[in-house]
């Protein structure tokens, strides 16, 4: 089992010392190492709040003198739209079509672009009923290589990912070892759990397969201390990051799109302490939970185990009249 390491996100709190090894006795990401790029992927349900906690974390990490690229990969493109006061990045599928129509090449000053020493951008995708999301995932990484992903120098490369979406497109970077390791957000309720255990899943399966992506842990947005995502985290056996409260100013700003993951500001310690946690916690092999076990997270009163599945017969259906009918089948007696 993996150990859990939670850390309450109040705006007074402290960033924790990380001045030597981390949990698991690798040295700190922080501290003097080779160079090498950390790519990792967030997924959580739509509207668990990982695009406004990314677009913090980056930039927290860009004032910790790190070089940061946020990759919003989610169709409704609303990853980077915080760092830049809610406009909207052109996304690379759209700038594509553009470009190509006019026979032109995409270029990088194109699509990506720069805030206080975070670079972002938008990948896109298909308008609602005109194409399949997975499939201008798979396009926008295309464009990306193209664009000399794979040789680009950032010392962290955070990817937001749809996790209510689970085609093959969606898991791209898990099936395909394109980062080290996932991060699942969830809160205090069945449905974002649901999709951090599919999450985990896909993880699961691959890591079987020989893949060599894990599972770095589990951000609690929106944390009304009921505790049911750290029971999830424990029983998948994957650490809880950091845990961000249900807060009205917290509410308050994502939606006039401030940014708060600043050192001075009072939310400053709650990102940096999720910046370090993230940045050290090594990838794992998490062991998703049935159906069963997962609803079993959440006390209710009346138990499955009380509830009966009774089958179903056609007179249920509907009326015996119409049950009766006489048969048009053809029997031919044996000579």
């Amino acid at each position: 089992m993996t150990e859990t390491v939670v850390t309450e996100l109040r705006p007074d709190d402290s960033a924790p010392e990380q001045s030597g090894p981390s949990h698991d006795g690798a040295p700190s990401a922080f501290a003097e190492a080779e160079p090498v790029t950390q790519i990792i992927a967030i997924y959580g349900k739509g509207g668990i709040g990982k695009s406004f906690t990314l677009a913090n974390l980056s930039y927290m990490l860009a004032q910790l003198g790190k070089k940061v690229l946020l990759i919003g990969c989610d169709p409704k493109s609303d990853t980077t739209s915080l760092l830049f006061g809610g406009r909207a990045c052109p996304t690379i599928l759209e700038t594509s079509a553009k470009k190509k129509a006019a026979g032109d090449e995409v270029e990088i000053s194109d699509v990506c672009f720069k805030r206080d020493g975070v670079f972002a951008m938008e990948l896109g995708g298909p308008e609602v009923g005109r194409g399949c999301g997975g499939r201008g995932i798979i396009h926008g990484f295309e464009i990306l290589e193209r664009l000399g992903f794979h040789d680009w120098d950032f010392d962290y490369v955070l990817l937001d990912f749809l996790g209510d979406v689970v085609c093959g497109g969606f898991g791209l970077p898990i099936a395909r070892d394109m980062c080290q390791k996932v991060v699942v957000v969830g809160a205090n309720d069945l449905q974002s759990l649901y999709v951090a255990n599919n999450v985990c899943s896909a993880v699961d399966y691959f890591r079987k397969l020989g893949g060599n992506v894990g599972v770095a842990g589990m951000l609690v947005n929106k944390d009304d201390g009921t505790g049911e995502a750290q029971a999830f985290a424990e029983a998948v056996g994957i650490p809880v990051l950091s845990a961000l409260p249900y807060d009205e100013d917290i509410r308050r700003k994502s939606a006039n799109y401030q940014i708060i993951g600043y050192p001075d500001g009072p939310w400053g310690p709650a990102f940096e302490a999720l910046a370090r946690n993230l940045c050290d916690a090594p990838p794992v092999q998490p062991i998703p939970l049935s159906q069963d076990d997962l609803i079993g997270l959440f006390d209710t009163e009346d138990g499955a185990a009380e509830n009966v599945m009774v089958p179903a017969e056609p007179a249920d259906m509907c009326a015996a009249s119409k049950l009766d009918k006489p048969s048009l089948e053809v029997v031919y007696d044996t000579v």
